[in-house]
């Protein structure tokens, strides 16, 4: 697979971008999957879809915003459908642990005839910093409905390697990989830990579904990511996940990254630095 073109989709979100450099680190052909893209690919306009995949032999599928999200299971069975017909030979799809939907899309890919990989993966760890629970960190405080409820974040570096290894090299397939960080944290250790490494008061609460459903509200996000959102905190954090698995170890054959090692790392960036100090 070396000497072919990988499409990255997503390939400007947290894992995509991640996966999209260690490839091209190793000087393999990466084709960006995003809409500032060449040729752009865009989950709405599926006029873009044969254009990206054109000479493509693997897929690294990232679904915006999430499987779980309306009208995903049917974008990946067509998704799927044009890449077999276009001759891509491997899949490697990113999952979520916990999500019937989700699954639904990881049957979709095992039946499409291409070599296949899952991916079905934990809250990222990143979600703290690179996405929308930084505001609220920065403000010193983080409102969730979500209660003392253990999550083995996992750490979007190790999701871009286990991927990696998935779409270059042999041994991968037709395996599913649930990847996992290698302990429990609830979102309070989470934020306990990000306040203690950066020497900030930073806050953790715990609120109502419909607490935060006003917030979101009140924020004018569109009312299917509100549903979405919803659907992630009631359905998927309510202690099914609050395990820890094997995945990273099987594929990559070390230990994951732990939470604890992502944010002292982070910290020393200085993403979280604004805010009151303790």
């Amino acid at each position: 697979m070396n000497t072919e073109t990988i499409l990255v989709l997503g390939s400007t979100g947290k894992t995509g971008r991640r996966v999209a450099e260690r490839l091209a680190a190793r000087h393999l052909r990466v084709r960006h999957g995003s809409r500032s893209g060449t040729p752009p690919f865009d989950w709405e306009n599926r006029g873009t879809w044969a254009p990206a995949l054109l000479g493509v032999k693997a897929v690294y599928v990232s679904y915006y915003p999430d499987l779980a999200a309306a009208g995903a299971t049917d974008a990946i069975q067509s998704f799927t459908d044009l890449a077999v017909k276009s001759s891509v030979r491997r899949l490697v799809l990113l999952s979520g642990r916990g999500e019937a939907e989700a699954q639904h899309c990881e049957d979709i890919v095992r039946r499409s005839g291409a070599e296949w990989t899952l991916l079905r993966a934990s809250w990222f760890a990143q979600n703290f910093s690179e996405a929308h629970f930084l505001e609220p960190i920065l403000a010193g405080e983080l409102a969730l409905p979500v209660a003392n409820i253990g999550e083995p974040f996992v750490d979007a570096d190790d999701i871009a390697d286990v991927a990696v290894a998935a779409l270059t090299q042999d041994g991968h397939a037709g395996q599913l990989y649930e990847l996992t960080g290698p302990r429990l944290w609830t979102f309070a250790d989470a934020v306990a830990a990000i306040a203690q490494a950066t020497g900030r008061t930073i806050r953790f609460t715990q609120i109502s579904m419909t607490e935060y459903a006003a917030a979101l509200e009140e924020a004018q996000l569109p009312t299917e990511t509100i549903d979405l959102i919803r659907y992630l905190f009631t359905e998927v954090l309510d202690g099914r996940n609050a395990s820890v698995k094997d995945g990273i170890a099987r594929a990559l054959g070390r230990p994951p990254r732990d939470f604890g090692d992502y944010v002292r790392k982070t910290a020393a960036t200085g993403v979280w630095a604004t805010g009151p100090r303790s």
